[in-house]
């Protein structure tokens, strides 16, 4: 069964709005886990606009307590971010390669420029007890040297799977992540994806023989809106048993 992660960074993003603790995004965190989340996903960005580093210390603080129930941490190798990881210590950590500025995540790791780098990331993170994740584009190159960087993971960016849906190009692009995810099997990585999934497009990608996680929030966050957060979490699980 795929395992499904929440984002919560929305919750946190209307919090901020209005400059409150309301909604609290640990209440929130504590909801989708009891409607059965396997997984709590946070991105902490370098303006805190969202997400806070007091919110990943009091997610870390209520994970600990919820043994199945795994906290995964996104966001760029800063020395700030490593440090959050190594007093966290959460269960996974997914390295993104966001620019301070950029509105969202919107493109894979280059190994090929930051491979050394990465490599030196992944032996410290993975010092600390915590899984590591790479988020790549569906590269079949890229998730090779991935692995030799010494990944334990690959977050497969798919966004084009989800801008293609529906499309003459579907095929092409859903065969391409295909390709992808079976390369990163090959070579011992895990399978996890993420952005833009949504109740309408997860099904078709969930095809994909060995993905492992999706994490999902801007959407989920929306459906929750239209048709409320126990019924949308009982639509993801439906979707991730099958």
């Amino acid at each position: 069964m795929t395992k499904l992660s929440v984002n919560v960074n929305k919750i946190a993003l209307l919090r901020n709005s209005r400059g409150r603790d309301y909604p609290n995004v640990v209440d929130f965190a504590k909801k989708f886990i009891a409607l059965g989340a396997h997984g709590i996903t946070i991105h902490p960005r370098q303006d805190q606009r969202h997400i806070t580093d007091q919110d990943a210390v009091d997610l870390a603080e209520l994970l600990s307590s919820y043994a199945a129930v795994e906290l995964n941490i996104e966001g760029y190798p800063s020395e700030h971010f490593l440090k959050l990881i190594e007093d966290g210590k959460p269960d996974q950590c997914t390295l993104v390669p966001d620019d301070v500025n950029q509105l969202t995540s919107d493109h894979g790791w280059d190994f090929n420029e930051h491979g050394g780098f990465l490599k030196e990331v992944f032996t410290r993170i993975g010092a600390a007890g915590t899984r590591t994740a790479a988020f790549v584009d569906p590269d079949e190159e890229q998730i090779v040297l991935a692995a030799e960087a010494g990944a334990d993971r690959i977050e497969l960016y798919t966004e084009s799977y989800a801008a293609s849906y529906g499309t003459p190009r579907a095929s092409e692009v859903f065969d391409q992540f295909d390709r992808a995810a079976a390369t990163a099997q090959s070579v011992g990585l895990g399978v996890n994806a993420g952005h833009d999934l949504d109740l309408v497009n997860l099904p078709g990608f969930l095809r994909i023989n060995g993905i492992l996680e999706v994490s999902i929030g801007h959407a989920l966050t929306i459906e929750c809106i239209e048709q409320g957060i126990a019924e949308t979490m009982r639509q993801y699980l439906e979707i991730c048993r099958r």
